[in-house]
């Protein structure tokens, strides 16, 4: 059963059997907002292009990021599975994509935060319906949603945060708006998160 989550609520991500979750995908969707005005008609909708990423810290240090430059953390625990240059057709699949290999992730990795950022300088203003989920990668099962809340701008949002709690794994919406166009601008308003 899908959690709806709301800003800096945290959820646990072991199962309901007890057991620990091994692996997670946490999806990235979005659409284009309809232009308005004349021409929008006759030029249709803009492409957006809002980039995924995955920063691993250590004692809040950055240790690895994965993001559509380096799909792949150093270790092979977290990949991305390629860059959406232009989101979604109103399907509501997931975008872009990284996969968390929860039982591969180093030891010293204590947090491993979600942020997207809009590589093209675009404002959330011109995204709609965009959310990110996690979902358990053995059985398909959504665990949960961040609704992205659009307009404003911004061009950056801090999503949220896995991080390790007593022997497992927590998940907290984030949400957080901030401005930039790659994961290093975000670096320091990331930080009051860790």
């Amino acid at each position: 059963m899908s959690v709806n989550l709301s800003k800096g609520q945290q959820v646990s991500l072991s199962k309901a059997d007890g057991t620990a979750l091994t692996a997670v995908r946490m999806g990235l969707g979005w659409q284009s907002a309809p232009r308005k005005g004349f021409l929008a008609k006759l030029t249709g909708p803009r492409a957006i292009d809002l980039d995924a990423s995955a920063l691993l810290f250590s004692r809040g240090q950055l240790a690895d990021v994965v993001f559509f430059q380096h799909l792949s953390s150093n270790d092979g625990s977290v990949r991305h599975l390629g860059d959406n240059l232009t989101g979604g057709s109103g399907a509501g699949g997931d975008d872009e994509t990284v996969l968390v290999d929860l039982g591969r992730v180093p030891g010293h990795v204590d947090h491993i935060v979600f942020t997207v950022n809009s590589f093209t300088g675009q404002t959330f203003a011109e995204v709609q319906n965009a959310f990110c989920r996690l979902v358990d990668e053995t059985t398909g099962e959504e665990l949960a949603r961040y609704t992205l809340s659009g307009g404003g701008p911004h061009t950056a949002q801090i999503m949220a945060a896995l991080h390790r709690e007593r022997g497992g794994w927590q998940l907290k919406a984030i949400g957080e708006p901030a401005t930039g166009r790659t994961f290093q601008d975000l670096l320091p308003a990331i930080a009051t998160h860790l």
